[in-house]
């Protein structure tokens, strides 16, 4: 089995394994043979836009090999459609790498969702490692920039929560996006109708509404309760930043920014702007020195001594 090339994969050629994951969307599989593909299983196929996953699909095969690479590295993107009959059933993805995942005290392995820094650790995940807070500072770093990158790309995430966002310390801090059919391209129609995460919504856009200004609110949850540790800090209250996780500097711009960030659709900070105020690059605004008067002159005395030097006035008794 190749996906390669991104064409379309009859269902009847997959080998399907043990299922690995169940959401409110569809089912997903582990997938026999090379690659550790997982295969995701549309609930209601009838309802998914082929167009739009395949609009996806080939805009991975269009990037240079370097993005290319940086893409499957760096979320589950869709690999290739799978139909059945002439429709659309779902799509392979590849799976997390196994860093971003843990074994419970059951044996059972599951994902290093981004819950797991949102929440003072608990005694039954104890196996999952916390970051110092200079390697909290990194992930928020490294999910800045992952969003950075696809919105230059003209993508609009949409769907952002704790659970669709994997990340882990080994070798260094990385992250992952799972649910990427839930990303389409700007202006584009998705490929099911758009979900919102409770907690995770933007308040001023109306249900369902996805934009780039709705990813920017929901980035600036993830920035600010990551930074936080606090899995329902919101932009309009104070933002409380784990102790040693940014200096004054960088602390005061990402304030800032926190604030900014609770206004009307289309005001939010967009990603760059996150980027600069984490890497303390942030410029702080000064009022212009106003200059200094200039003292008075007396012209009448300037303009009698120009005279006599020119012998234009007589001396009288």
């Amino acid at each position: 089995m190749s996906v390669h090339d991104g064409a379309d994969m009859p269902y009847t050629s997959l080998k399907l394994l043990a299922k690995v994951g169940d959401g409110g969307q569809g089912e997903v599989h582990a997938v026999g043979g090379p690659g550790r593909l997982l295969y995701k299983a549309y609930r209601e196929p009838h309802k998914v836009d082929g167009a739009a996953l395949g609009a996806l699909v080939a805009l991975r095969q269009a990037l240079a090999p370097a993005d290319r690479d940086r893409l499957d590295r760096e979320t589950a993107w869709p690999l290739c459609r799978v139909t059945d009959g002439g429709r659309v059933t779902g799509f392979l993805m590849h799976r997390a790498p196994d860093a971003m995942s843990w074994q419970t005290s059951k044996g059972s392995s599951r994902l290093v969702e981004l819950t797991y820094l949102l929440h003072q650790p608990k005694a039954a995940w104890q196996s999952v490692p916390q970051p110092s807070p200079a390697e909290r500072y990194t992930l928020a770093v490294v999910l800045v920039e992952l969003f950075q990158w696809l919105h230059a790309m003209g993508l609009v995430i949409g769907d952002v929560s704790h659970a669709n966002v994997l990340w882990t310390l080994r070798p260094a801090p990385a992250a992952y996006l799972l649910d990427c059919d839930g990303v389409r391209l700007a202006g584009q129609r998705p490929v099911l109708d758009q979900a919102d995460t409770p907690d995770w919504h933007d308040p001023l856009a109306p249900p369902g509404t996805v934009s780039v200004d709705s990813d920017r609110f929901k980035a600036a949850l993830m920035i600010g309760r990551v930074l936080a540790q606090d899995a329902y800090a919101t932009p309009g209250s104070a933002l409380k930043l784990v102790p040693g996780v940014l200096d004054d500097r960088r602390e005061a711009a990402v304030s800032r920014l926190w604030e900014q960030a609770a206004g009307a659709c289309g005001s939010r900070p967009d990603l760059g702007q996150w980027r600069t105020a984490l890497a303390g690059r942030d410029t702080i605004k000064l009022i212009a020195a106003r200059p200094a008067p200039r003292p008075a002159v007396d012209r009448s005395k300037f303009d009698g001594d120009r005279q006599r030097r020119r012998g234009t006035i007589s001396l009288r008794d």
